[in-house]
């Protein structure tokens, strides 16, 4: 794909895919499933819009039933439901704030009573506040993103694991930012670090059951995250550092959860952080 720009452009958190120039592509249009994921059921944290969007659409298309916890973005994730049962898969929509404990076991509660099983966990939901000092970063910001992107990891998985067995398969999204740092996301960029760390300690922990733990670890991807989180003029340059000289597209990033999903493609990894960052040489 040759390098593309994005306009100058902000919006409101958590942001809408609707209202993005150009629109992601998140849909996987193109993408033919091959059955690797029959009969398997699947929660995708964050799966309403980018990543989580285009992961629940990839699943779908290998025959998997999937359900979309997301905060409150209602129109997104109705669009994410409504590509997923094309498919003829069932979806259920989880509406709701994962930095909350409670709801982090609500959502595998759900998840379980409405798909009838749970053997495929996406932990994927993230939020972030760029400064210029971390001077700037405040104890609610620093507690609320660890409480979002690494608790709320903690949380849903020890919720699922008493429903996961052998053949089961967690997949953690982390972030280039959790290898090698981020001057204006520094919260953030340490959640991304506890995300890679955790990943090769659950991988360890969860050998004798069976369940493989990896992690996909993007470099700059454009999702509603993007024009919600940064100013208009960081989001204009956004993605062109990467080598590429370019942000991804959810739906490049998506396959790499069917890999680790998949017994067929990835029966030998566990504990892997693998990373689509660009041409980027991983850091780390």
């Amino acid at each position: 794909m040759s390098e593309q720009q994005q306009p100058p452009q902000e919006q409101n958190p958590p942001g809408r895919t609707d209202e993005m120039t150009p629109t992601p592509r998140d849909e996987m249009r193109d993408y033919r499933g091959r059955g690797l994921l029959e009969g398997r059921h699947a929660l995708i944290t964050g799966g309403d819009s980018g990543i989580g969007r285009a992961v629940a659409v990839a699943f779908a298309k290998e025959g998997a039933d999937v359900a979309v916890a997301y905060l409150s973005e209602h129109d997104d994730a109705e669009h994410t439901l409504s590509l997923v049962e094309a498919e003829g898969r069932r979806c259920i929509l989880l509406p709701g704030d994962l930095a909350d404990a409670a709801h982090c076991r609500d959502v595998v509660a759900q998840t379980v009573d409405n798909l009838g099983g749970l053997d495929l966990l996406v932990n994927n939901v993230a939020t972030q506040r760029p400064v210029d000092a971390p001077e700037d970063i405040s104890d609610e910001q620093w507690r609320h993103t660890f409480d979002v992107n690494m608790h709320s990891y903690f949380r849903v998985t020890n919720a699922a694991l008493p429903h996961m067995g052998s053949g089961s398969a967690i997949i953690n999204t982390g972030s280039v930012n959790g290898l090698r740092g981020n001057a204006s996301l520094i919260d953030y960029a340490a959640t991304k670090g506890a995300i890679h760390t955790w990943t090769y300690s659950m991988a360890q922990t969860l050998m004798s059951r069976g369940i493989r733990v990896n992690c996909v670890a993007p470099g700059p991807v454009w999702t509603p995250l993007i024009p919600s989180t940064f100013p208009a003029e960081k989001v204009a340059e956004f993605g062109a550092q990467a080598p590429m000289k370019r942000a991804a597209e959810p739906d490049e990033i998506a396959p790499s959860y069917v890999f680790f999903a998949s017994d067929t493609f990835s029966s030998y990894y566990s504990g892997e952080v693998l990373a689509p960052i660009g041409g980027e040489i991983a850091p780390g």
